[in-house]
């Protein structure tokens, strides 16, 4: 499996067109929580899939991430949408950089598994502490929206075991609501698709996709929310 880390602070420019090719979640969004007027914080934006989204109806929008390259993307994305309703910050998850009770919404979209993998010791308590942080931000009444995969190139949803935790802590332990979309790609030629595939998600599948002329690739994600009181 490729190394996430370096996609996010060497490659973002590849990364952000992966993501370019995916189904838009806008109608997801919306339905869950309208955010028009609201203040809104994107947790882990990376280059910028959900702060583009939700940044033309929103009061404001802050996007965080650790990767300062993934956020140099989104701002520019930003500018060329000709809005200055913005700022980015470098942040970890569990120590936000915000005051108290300033946003009304806020969304993270596949970034809080890299904190919630079984395979990171100390989940369950980084888990707790970025909920905490969640509780903290939000103002009375405010809502958070997650998402994070749930298979990709699969038939069925089919989340990772590595996850499967996580995903259950959301719902029985913080209770989150859920529901499953499909996100699956829709790339240019079968060239573009295997290229892409492999920068992120490794040869195995790449090999799939080549073998088996997958121009559309299968994604589904899960989608969590709930609102604070």
């Amino acid at each position: 499996m490729p190394d996430h880390t370096v996609i996010y602070t060497k490659k973002a420019e590849q990364y952000d067109l992966l993501i370019s090719r995916q189904k838009s979640v806008y109608q997801t969004l919306e339905k869950i929580k309208p955010f028009e007027g609201l203040d809104i914080i994107d947790m882990g934006a990376g280059t910028g899939r959900l702060t583009c989204l939700l940044a033309p109806k929103a009061k404001s929008i802050l996007a965080l991430d650790a990767s300062q390259a993934m956020l140099d993307v989104t701002a520019n994305k930003l500018k060329e949408m000709g809005l200055n309703h913005w700022k980015t910050r470098v942040a970890d998850h569990r120590q936000l950089p915000v005051g108290d009770n300033s946003a009304d919404l806020i969304v993270s979209g596949w970034s809080i598994c890299y904190l919630g993998s079984s395979n990171v010791p100390g989940w369950r308590r980084y888990v707790h502490q970025v909920m905490e942080e969640i509780k903290r931000v939000l103002r009375p009444g405010g809502s958070v929206v997650i998402l994070e995969t749930m298979g990709t190139g699969t038939a069925l949803p089919t989340p990772p075991d590595f996850l499967k935790g996580y995903y259950s802590l959301l719902e029985n332990g913080y209770g989150f609501s859920k529901t499953v979309i499909r996100t699956d790609y829709a790339f240019a030629n079968i060239a573009e698709a295997g290229d892409l595939t492999r920068l992120f998600f490794g040869d195995e599948l790449a090999d799939r996709v080549v073998e088996q002329g997958l121009v559309q690739l299968p994604e589904w994600a899960g989608v969590w929310w709930r609102e604070f009181t």
